[in-house]
């Protein structure tokens, strides 16, 4: 059975506890230690977060494309989502969770506050960053790809079919680290904004 459908199995029997933007589900979540799943779905796109005593402990993410699970779905999320989240016993959230776990937590609060506007500031903008790793102008398959902004990794994953990997980033400059299956590494600096959404890297 797959994960999604274990979910959706699992959520026939459970208590609707409302509906939520990011940022209201986390809070709420907390202050009553919530054992359940939320879901969002738009536009063909699926999120599904697992929560455990309050807190996020895995997600999904689906599309047409696929799926992305822990660390690299909450990546996808952009803030504005609405989630349906419903009250599940904690075994059952466990269960969902050993398939998504995430590792890294501070990513969602981080992309909760994308849609808290700053008051005097002009945004910076957030979108989704595609890079394009390629050799000999041949797609490169199976190639890991990490971002890092200010030292931090804010990004990172393998590289699909077509030699592409996707992240939800704000717009600036980064400095792209890419180890191939040999484990050569490449180190580049990019930009990124909504004229340059999409970076083809040349190993």
């Amino acid at each position: 059975m797959k994960i999604q459908e274990l979910i959706e199995s699992i959520l026939k029997g459970s208590q609707n506890l409302g509906t939520f933007t990011l940022p209201e589900l986390l809070s709420f979540a907390k202050a009553g230690s919530v054992n359940g799943l939320a879901v969002a779905k738009e536009s063909g796109k699926e999120f599904y977060l697992a929560l455990i005593g309050g807190e996020p402990e895995g997600a999904i993410y689906t599309d047409e494309k696929g799926e992305r699970y822990g660390d690299n779905a909450v990546m996808l999320i952009a803030g504005h989502e609405k989630f349906v989240l419903s009250e599940v016993k904690p075994d059952l959230v466990d269960a969902v969770v050993m398939g998504c776990r995430i590792f890294e937590k501070s990513r969602l609060t981080t992309s909760t506050n994308y849609a808290i506007p700053e008051f005097g500031k002009k945004s910076q903008g957030i979108g989704l960053l595609t890079l394009v790793i390629q050799r000999d102008r041949e797609p490169q398959n199976g190639v890991r790809v990490s971002i890092r902004r200010d030292g931090k990794v804010v990004g990172s994953d393998v590289t699909t079919d077509n030699g592409s990997v996707g992240f939800r980033v704000m717009h600036g400059d980064y400095e792209c680290i890419v180890q191939d299956r040999n484990q050569q590494i490449m180190s580049s600096r990019i930009k990124f904004n909504e004229k340059n959404p999409k970076i083809i890297l040349e190993l």
